[in-house]
């Protein structure tokens, strides 16, 4: 039987970090290991992994961010597999036994399912993330210029000889986060995906039913480094794997950001001018996002149309629906 490791990454995640690491530890597939990497927490994270003893591998290390995280746990682990759990998310017990019979199936690089998104309570919201999945090779997409629909980091278990091909990712001042972005999008470029179409873990979103983007409350922040991104992902198929992507991605999730942004309770002059004037790049990943149905299409343009409804509760409900969600569960 093969194995698989998850790996907790943590930093400062005191409140939730015992319950990630129990969730872990707590799978049902027996050959399941554990390690967990502290960057350099500097709140009682410590004491809370010393804890556990034997029954997981711990490591402690000087805050680097999470690429030095993710590329330190490739460097360590020893098995086939690797899960990077962020420790204020959960495993279901069963995840990995059901990760592990779709990678004997297929031999994927990466298998993908979702995670039902809970609040800072461990409560269930009703709400699961990502709505689409795809199945096999998404390599063309990528080479392309659109990101395919994932799920975030916790929601992803690897190959890990198919992520070496990847990592290690630089590690600078500037490149500390978004080790999953690398992990996510890289893995596609050298296998196929398999998604499960089952929610298989708990994903928590800390920052209550406002407008945010990727779990992150600074909305103008988090599509730069996406941008950064994408251009050292660009830098390392090219020099590692011999394959050209295009200078500028497509990704719903990425352009949203930009729509909560300007839109979100910003006077109605401003979000018309948005319309007719920024709103290109918004609409192109609806319309021509080659992951969605035509009934999601049909269904985001009229709810992103709202956001020209000169009442602004109603079009900053859109807003909030569309950009989180922790909103949507409240219209539940």
């Amino acid at each position: 039987m093969k194995e698989m490791t998850v790996v907790v990454c943590n930093y400062n995640c005191e409140q939730f970090l015992a319950e990630a690491i129990d969730s872990a530890l707590a799978q049902d597939y027996a050959n399941t290991r554990v390690m967990v990497i502290d960057d350099g927490s500097m709140d009682r994270s410590r004491a809370i992994i010393d804890g556990y003893g034997a029954r997981i591998t711990s490591i402690f290390k000087e805050n680097g961010g999470q690429v030095s995280a993710y590329n330190l746990g490739l460097r360590l682990i020893e098995t086939d597999y690797v899960l990077f759990l962020d420790s204020d998310d959960v495993l279901y017990p069963h995840a990995v036994t059901e990760v592990m019979q779709r990678f004997a199936q297929g031999n994927p690089a990466k298998v993908q399912f979702r995670l039902d998104v809970i609040d800072k309570a461990s409560e269930r919201t009703g709400v699961y993330v990502p709505h689409s999945g795809v199945e096999g090779d998404c390599r063309d997409f990528l080479l392309r210029g659109w990101l395919y629909p994932s799920p975030p980091a916790s929601g992803n278990a690897y190959s890990a000889s198919a992520l070496r091909q990847i990592f290690p990712v630089p590690e600078t001042a500037a490149n500390r986060y978004g080790a999953d972005f690398y992990a996510i999008y890289g893995a596609a470029l050298v296998g196929s995906i398999s998604t499960i179409a089952e929610s298989l873990g708990g994903y928590r979103v800390q920052h209550g039913r406002g407008a945010s983007f990727a779990n992150s409350d600074q909305t103008n922040k988090a599509p730069k480094a996406f941008t950064s991104r994408w251009v050292t992902l660009r830098e390392i198929a090219a020099k590692r794997l011999g394959l050209q992507l295009p200078p500028d991605f497509h990704d719903f999730a990425h352009e949203k950001a930009y729509f909560c942004s300007t839109v979100y309770h910003a006077p109605l002059t401003n979000r018309w001018r948005w319309m007719f004037s920024d709103s290109h790049d918004y609409l192109h990943t609806i319309v021509a996002n080659p992951f969605w149905s035509r009934k999601k299409k049909v269904g985001t343009l009229v709810l992103s149309s709202l956001c020209l409804f000169p009442y602004s509760p109603i079009a900053d409900f859109a807003v909030r629906y569309i950009s989180n969600p922790m909103a949507r569960s409240g219209a539940r």
